[in-house]
């Protein structure tokens, strides 16, 4: 007998499927007659994907600058896992992760290479924060919940140390299993294209459309000949949309030369959650909707693009065997204005309304669900 049956859900190609769980786990798909503890009819009309991965948000409660609570952005609004992008280094990583184990949501951590974290805005402009024995220790203690590390170049961060702490990284990354790097990109110095040319296969650049004068266009448009080639070693990019870290235009302009994101994240804290311009991870992915991308690549880009770039090997796809990690979502047709980090507005058809989530086979009522839908489960 199965824990949970979701009878007739739709998937993001519009074919039906049964889903059973049991043990925290999916155990079967199809059409499936087995008797269940909970079974819950969704008749076709509910969207369903493996569970919605937030790459990039800020949830370490005590963070002085861009904190919130894991539930907060995660569970909530659909999203059943969020990897924090480094709001803690090597000093607060024990003290974040006691914090994440109680949450619905499963929260993992990109590792500030400066081991203060980000308790300022310029946590790079002292190259003693880079602490690479400091660094190896954090990954032995948390190994389960540190999947990469985090490098915040731009001229605020990294003060007069320009592209130094990004080579830095790169050995510590070395170091530790080559670990997933992201990288945060903004205003320069270091120019883009030094920090491009420093990135290997598997390194993840964020706020890759952003608007700010080094972004991953030239002047004319087109994209910088740095981006290509990173993009052909194997770099992968992610939105990580931000208070000021997108821009309509500029992600037009790249999807339309088939740029497209490998991953669509928020980073999403308690501020831009509350007054804008990110609100959600549905939001964000309501925007690629807006911009042209279908539904099957914008669920794509926060379920198995995202779980891989992070090695997250048991998320992310909906097949036996996987995390019992599931959105419950519809695309209502809601005309709606949406604003970027520009404040540039974007006329919106069809927004995603993420109704429930079910993290390790229990399932929760979103903020919106609540309000539209009852799923006992």
């Amino acid at each position: 007998m199965f824990d949970l049956l979701l009878r007739r859900a739709r998937l993001v190609d519009d074919t039906l499927t049964d889903i059973a769980i049991l043990d925290g786990k999916i155990a079967a798909l199809g059409d499936i007659t087995a008797p269940a503890k909970k079974i819950v009819e969704l008749h076709g009309e509910v969207y369903v994907s493996a569970g919605w991965i937030d790459s990039h948000v800020h949830c370490y409660p005590k963070s002085p600058i861009y904190h919130d609570e894991p539930d907060s952005v995660g569970i909530a609004t659909g999203v059943t896992t969020v990897i924090d992008a480094g709001s803690t280094g090597a000093d607060d990583i024990d003290d974040f992760y006691q914090l994440t184990r109680q949450a619905s949501t499963d929260v993992y951590a990109l590792l500030n290479i400066s081991r203060v974290g980000l308790i300022a805005q310029n946590e790079l402009s002292n190259m003693a924060n880079i602490d690479a024995g400091a660094v190896r220790d954090a990954v032995k203690r948390h190994p389960d919940f540190i999947v990469g590390l985090k490098a915040r170049m731009s001229s605020s961060v990294v003060g007069e140390n320009g592209i130094t702490p990004l080579e830095r990284a790169k050995s510590i990354q070395k170091e530790n299993g080559d670990l997933p790097l992201m990288v945060h990109i903004g205003n320069n110095p270091p120019n883009l294209d030094g920090i491009a040319d420093l990135l290997t296969s598997g390194d993840i650049i964020t706020h890759c459309y952003n608007g700010k004068p080094n972004r991953i266009l030239t002047p004319a448009g087109e994209l910088r000949a740095s981006i290509t080639r990173a993009i052909q070693r194997g770099v992968r990019l992610d939105v990580g949309h931000g208070t000021a870290s997108f821009s309509f235009e500029v992600a037009r302009r790249a999807i339309s030369m088939g740029i497209l994101p490998h991953t669509i994240s928020s980073d999403i804290y308690c501020r831009n959650r509350i007054d804008g311009p990110v609100r959600s991870l549905a939001s964000v992915m309501s925007k690629f909707l807006a911009i042209g991308l279908s539904l099957p690549q914008v669920i794509a880009c926060v379920t198995d693009h995202a779980a891989d770039g992070l090695r997250l090997t048991q998320k992310g796809r909906l097949a036996t065997g996987f995390d019992a990690d599931l959105t419950l979502f519809t695309l209502k047709h809601e005309p709606t204005v949406m604003v970027d980090a520009e404040n540039d507005s974007l006329q919106a058809d069809n927004i995603l309304v993420p109704l429930a989530a079910i993290r390790a086979g229990k399932g929760y009522m979103t903020e919106q669900g609540s309000a539209e839908h009852a799923f006992d489960f």
